[in-house]
């Protein structure tokens, strides 16, 4: 029996010995791993660095030995004794590296050296860290217009650089910041924003220590933010309950073996951790939420009818929300044939979520992109919101909303002014900093900054990290589009197959990883910050040795392309690069919240950054919690493709062998995938009803409405635990056939959750 035909052999539970093997495979294989246990010790510590991996929470800096199995995974690749230097440049064509997966390509090691792309020889070429300033400063300077430059920011930027580019930028006279939160939580920000007047989630680490309800909607922990599973597991071993929402059977979210309980994993036991599992439809968690609200709203008629007191908490909302009586009409109105069709769960299943909403005296309700990246994303979370404040489950211990982001900085970035729409005060208040005036235009996000470069209107793009061309939408296009510009610059630790996209004149340049020491000329250590989800601030400091005395910090790179493209007249760049304290004495005079920042960030726990609404005061424009009336959408895509026989509803989803578009290997041990990442996971009954079986191999074919043909070749069928008319698979590979013309409502976030696609077998094809 081939390894294809073989059952799945899917984990007993997420952690325990297999997380713990996996920790040791990954650090045998980055050729450190002596070096890699070490730095592990001062992870997540107070005189350590901050995990690179995930932005959740930390608990008391120094207080225990924090890791998990991703944390593992990003410091060993991070670590890895592997060099990407010119001579490997040498020997491969930029044409030849295209062909590269993007686990082969990252597996090639640290980046060594600043190279510029020779179209002579197609290949990357060394040079000087002055001539790529200069050159890039030339070919900036040559634009038509600021406008035409894209600054795009990864979440992995501390908030010192990502601080320090905006103002590259903006100095340049752009506010084109394409940014990873474009594509994951913006739906989050600009829901919460409208809802409680602030766009994070309300909650602290220390919140899931007294909740006795938690409600997680659309995650995967177990792969995305594994320490998130500890607090998990704590809650529901003192009797809290935990109900899942979540299309597909996930590991992480059933049981979980904590590497770090020596009793646990003596005894190989596990832990469960839902309580209650329902799967809804792709899309479908808005018609859920709304059926646990119309079920709220009967039983307090019933309690009220009997003279019982009311189930709604009438003091917060008379005090602190409006608009109650608009949703509560929606919420009647809305048919239990539409929420039940919608949602793809029945009365009774929804009844079960109501009855562990109703149960708790402190519930928090948390999400990621599984809530995010649809087309009425925005009004789901308001949904959310909605159902929170009527029993005034915000700005109390114990309760609240808890939006989950990816990267360990990307709430960071965003604080500090990566935005394309910033607001009014911030940049006046950059102005009287600085002196100079500041663009007010609104820029470009994401989406924006692709159809700006396929229509020619951008010629120019700079990333500060990430992998752009495989973190966004219709990889064919994008790739296109970054080759047609006359200026691509990227920055970054390793190479990837974004590098390969180079515009007519293209640099490639390496900086520092947070593991590494980063000193200035007088050689006093360096340290940056960043936010977590929890809008907590920590300091980080490396401890490794840089890969390569050629390594400049993102600091320092920034730096040295600013004081090359706009001069050192306002901004004293070099003073920046040489002590970050000053970088964030400037964000303390023009940000709120960061006043005596290099006092505080020394502290062995940072600070938190103040969330009024936590506090129960809204920055709305009523001045309260505002209740959002919005009605379910008329059809989402799962009830699309019902309609059209051959089409499904795809969402992308990681492996648990990546973090965003770093592949560390090619096991997904949760799932029962093993050694592969070109697989699709389908309902057993659909793979039938297409006269199908499982391990066959298929084309998933993308909506080509605007004439553009998408097509991600040669994947195998799994049959899996998935709600029918719903499939799943990996992205970077799958986002070829996600159209990024397509966004959704409000927050222009690529819909990577609601993607209609059709199945093509390939002919003589097995697996």
């Amino acid at each position: 029996m081939s390894q294809a035909d073989a059952p799945l052999k899917r984990s007993h539970a997420a952690g325990g010995w297999g997380a713990l093997r996996s920790c040791g495979k990954h650090l045998l294989k980055s050729g450190s791993a002596i070096t890699g246990a070490i730095t592990l010790l001062k992870a997540n510590q107070s005189d350590g660095f901050d995990c690179p991996g995930c932005a959740w929470g930390d608990p008391e800096h120094g207080s225990s030995f924090e890791f998990c199995e991703n944390g593992v995974k990003a410091v060993s690749w991070e670590a890895t004794a592997r060099r990407a230097t010119p001579a490997f440049f040498a020997e491969h064509t930029v044409s030849a590296l295209r062909g590269w997966t993007d686990y082969d390509l990252e597996n090639v090691g640290r980046l060594t050296e600043p190279m510029r792309y020779d179209p002579a020889t197609d290949r990357y070429v060394a040079v000087s860290w002055d001539e790529a300033f200069t050159g890039i400063a030339a070919e900036l300077n040559a634009l038509d217009s600021p406008n035409e430059a894209e600054f795009y920011t990864s979440g992995r930027a501390s908030n010192e650089a990502a601080y320090l580019y905006q103002l590259f930028a903006r100095a340049y006279g752009t506010n084109n910041f394409p940014d990873c939160s474009n594509m994951c939580h913006e739906a989050s920000g600009v829901g919460l924003t409208q809802a409680i007047g602030v766009g994070k989630g309300t909650v602290t680490l220390e919140d899931f220590h007294h909740a006795d309800a938690i409600i997680v909607i659309g995650q995967n922990p177990g792969t995305n933010h594994p320490r998130m599973l500890g607090d998990l597991r704590k809650a529901s071993m003192r009797g809290a309950r935990v109900a899942v929402l979540n299309p597909i059977r996930e590991r992480g979210l059933e049981r979980f073996a904590d590497p770090q309980d020596k009793i646990e994993m003596i005894r190989g036991g596990s832990t469960s951790i839902a309580t209650h599992y329902l799967q809804p439809k792709l899309g479908g968690d808005m018609a859920a939420i709304r059926g646990v609200a119309k079920i709220v709203f009967a039983r307090d008629d019933a309690a009220r009818a009997a003279g019982r007191p009311s189930l709604l908490d009438e003091a917060f909302i008379a005090e602190h929300t409006v608009g109650l009586d608009a949703w509560r009409a929606e919420v009647e109105a809305t048919s239990w044939g539409a929420i039940e069709d919608q949602s793809g769960l029945t009365y009774d299943q929804i009844a079960t979520l109501a009855d562990v909403y109703l149960g708790g005296e402190r519930v928090i309700v948390t999400w990621a992109m599984g809530v995010t990246q649809h087309k009425h994303s925005v009004a789901t979370v308001r949904e959310i919101a909605n159902l929170l404040f009527l029993r005034g489950h915000v700005g109390r211990e114990g309760a609240g909303l808890c939006p989950v982001r990816g990267h360990s900085n990307v709430q960071g970035d965003r604080t500090v002014g990566i935005n394309e729409n910033a607001p009014e005060w911030f940049l006046a208040a950059i102005e009287r900093e600085f002196g100079f005036a500041v663009p007010r235009q609104p820029g470009h996000n994401v989406l924006h900054a692709i159809g700006a470069m396929v229509e020619g209107r951008s010629k120019a793009f700079i990333g500060l990290g990430g992998n752009f061309l495989r973190a966004t939408p219709d990889t064919a296009v994008v790739e296109q589009a970054l080759r047609s510009c006359r200026l691509t610059v990227q920055i970054a630790t390793k190479p990837n197959l974004g590098h390969m996209a180079v515009g007519k004149v293209a640099y490639l340049l390496p900086c520092m990883g947070r593991t590494e020491i980063d000193r200035n000329s007088a050689k006093k250590a360096q340290i940056v910050t960043v936010e977590d989800s929890m809008s907590m601030v920590h300091g980080s400091g490396g401890i490794n040795k840089p890969a390569s005395p050629h390594l400049k910090s993102e600091v320092g790179v920034i730096c040295g392309i600013a004081a090359a493209t706009v001069g050192s007249g306002h901004v004293d760049w070099a003073a920046m690069a040489e002590d970050y304290d000053l970088i964030r004495d400037s964000i303390a005079r023009t940000i709120p919240g960061f006043e005596d920042y290099n006092v505080r960030v020394r502290q062995p726990r940072g600070f938190r950054l103040r969330n009024a609404a936590s506090e129960r005061e809204w920055l709305t424009r009523s001045g309260k919690a505002e209740f959002s009336a919005t009605p379910l959408p008329a059809e989402i895509e799962h009830q699309s493709a019902r309609r059209r026989p051959g089409q499904f509803v795809l969402q992308t989803v990681r492996s648990h062998d990546q973090y965003n578009t770093t592949i560390y290997g090619l096991d997904d041990r949760y799932r029962g995938v093993y050694g592969e990442r070109r697989v699709i996971f389908m309902n057993p009954d659909d793979i039938a009803a297409m006269g199908s079986k499982p391990n066959a191999r298929v084309d998933v074919v993308g909506d080509a409405a605007d004439g553009r043909s998408r097509r991600a070749e040669d994947f195998r069928l799994v049959a899996y635990d998935i709600p029918r008319g719903c499939i799943a698979g990996y992205y970077p590979e799958l986002n070829a056939v996600v159209p990024f013309t397509k966004a959704g409502d409000l927050s222009d976030t690529p819909l990577s959750k609601s993607v209609l696609v059709s199945l093509a077998p390939r002919a003589g094809k097995a697996a």
